[in-house]
C-alpha cells in the first residue's frame, strides 16, 4: 500500500509537470490530459510500483530482483507501443537483419508531448527544470529522424522552463 502511494504521488506530480512544461511546448492540450493514461492501468502501475517502490533490495532477493526487472521490460515495451510521444515508438528493428534500425520522422504533436515529458520527468524527479543538460548527456542514445531533431532542438533552444 505504501508504494502505491509512493508511485502515485510520483505519477501525479510528474503529469502536473508534464502539463506545466506542455503548455510552453505548445503541446496539444489533450495530448498533455491524456499523457501517460497507461500508467494507471494494472499492467504498468503494478510493474512500475514494483520496480522504483517495491521492496528493500538484499542479497535474498536476487531472483525476485530479476523478475521484477522483466516485469518491468515487458511494462515498458507495453508503455512505450500505446504512446507515440516516445521516440522509441518510432523506431523499427528489421525483421530480416535484426540490426538495421529504420526511424521514422514523429509528428510535431509527439514531439512536443516528448520534450514536456523529458523537462517534466526531470522536475517531478529532481526538483528542477534540466531537460536541456539532460538532453546533452542523452542525444547520441536518443535515435531520432533528422527532422524530428531539428524540431527538438529549436524546442530546447526557444523554450524556457522555469
Amino acid at each position: 500500500m505504501k508504494a502505491d502511494f509512493q508511485y502515485g504521488r510520483y505519477l501525479a506530480r510528474h503529469k502536473w509537470f508534464v502539463f506545466v512544461a506542455g503548455l510552453k511546448t505548445k503541446a496539444p492540450l489533450w495530448r498533455l490530459i491524456i499523457h501517460d493514461w497507461s500508467k494507471l492501468g494494472r499492467l504498468e502501475w503494478c510493474a512500475y510500483r514494483d520496480f522504483f517502490y517495491g521492496f528493500e533490495i538484499n542479497p535474498v532477493m536476487t531472483v525476485l530482483i530479476k523478475e521484477r526487472r522483466r516485469v518491468f521490460d515487458v511494462a515498458w515495451l507495453h508503455h512505450i507501443h500505446l504512446n507515440k510521444h516516445h521516440w522509441n515508438h518510432h523506431c523499427i528493428v528489421d525483421g530480416d537483419e535484426r540490426e538495421t534500425l529504420k526511424v521514422l520522422k514523429m509528428p510535431e504533436k509527439y514531439v512536443r508531448e516528448m520534450v514536456a515529458d523529458w523537462a517534466g520527468a526531470g522536475r517531478a524527479i529532481t526538483g528542477k527544470w534540466e531537460v536541456k543538460e539532460w538532453y546533452e548527456t542523452k542525444k547520441e542514445q536518443i535515435l531520432l529522424h533528422p527532422d524530428t531533431r531539428v524540431l527538438v532542438e529549436k524546442l530546447l533552444g526557444e523554450v524556457t522552463f522555469t
